[in-house]
């Protein structure tokens, strides 16, 4: 159990890579803080968790209200005395609306920010705070994106928040270090369904484009990213941090 008796907490953990990675950490042994929006992914996750013998918890959370996650890292210490994993994890992509420099609505660019960038700052500040508070180390494993690595997306918000987070992940491995505290990124590829897939423009063509271009012909699924992250959380990772880690099917080097 390689997490065993350690508490994580995980952003945007009510569907996709987040619920994923709450499974699979729980799985091997960890205390899980389910957080993100709406409530009631959220609510079903935890609830799943715990129906199947885990220790999880839910927590609405909006990663871009300061006050939103500062209190979801206190209602995971009140609840289990500690914070030993943090996954900054919760991610929005409004596809068509987020294009073009030139005629991108201000409105867009900021709400990207508020959640994809900001969040991740908010999600490190208290986090990393109880970590450093504890005295006792810690795990962070940022989740950012393929899109981190090149300019080829036309979601310019979303594009430039995962580049940021490249640089977040690098900032913290140095200079909390010294803390004990580890921090890597993770940076999947195009995944069967996309953040708000929902307000995707062409869904089907999505995916006939994923498997023409992606080595191993077909988009990836969020329980392929998640070992990678539980991995990065144990102390099989020991000497891993400030490192980015690609899954991507080979995308990045086709």
């Amino acid at each position: 159990m390689k997490l065993q008796g350690k508490v994580a907490l995980i952003t945007g953990a009510g569907s996709g890579i987040g619920e994923a990675t709450a499974w699979r950490m729980a799985g091997v042994g960890a205390k899980v803080a389910v957080t993100g929006i709406p409530a009631a992914g959220v609510e079903r996750v935890a609830a799943g968790l715990v129906a199947a013998g885990h220790d999880a918890i839910g927590i609405e959370t909006d990663v871009s209200q300061a006050a939103s996650i500062e209190a979801a890292v206190t209602h995971t210490v009140a609840h289990w005395g500690r914070l030993d994993v943090l996954v900054p994890n919760a991610g929005i992509q409004l596809h068509t609306a987020d294009r073009d420099i030139h005629t991108l609505p201000e409105e867009v660019w900021d709400r990207t920010h508020d959640v994809n960038y900001r969040g991740v700052y908010l999600t490190l500040k208290y986090g990393l705070a109880q970590m450093v508070a504890q005295g006792t180390g810690g795990a962070v494993v940022i989740v950012a994106s393929v899109t981190a690595y090149s300019g080829k997306s036309a979601n310019v918000a979303y594009l430039s928040g995962k580049h940021g987070l490249i640089g977040l992940n690098r900032y913290v491995a140095v200079h909390y270090a010294k803390h004990g505290i580890r921090c890597n990124a993770v940076c999947p590829g195009a995944l069967e369904r996309t953040p708000n897939h929902d307000i995707h423009p062409d869904a089907a063509g999505r995916a006939d484009r994923i498997a023409a271009t992606v080595p191993l012909g077909r988009a990836g699924r969020p329980d392929e990213i998640a070992p990678l992250i539980t991995f990065l959380a144990t102390d099989d990772a020991s000497y891993c941090t400030g490192a980015s880690y690609l899954v991507d099917g080979g995308m990045s080097v086709a």
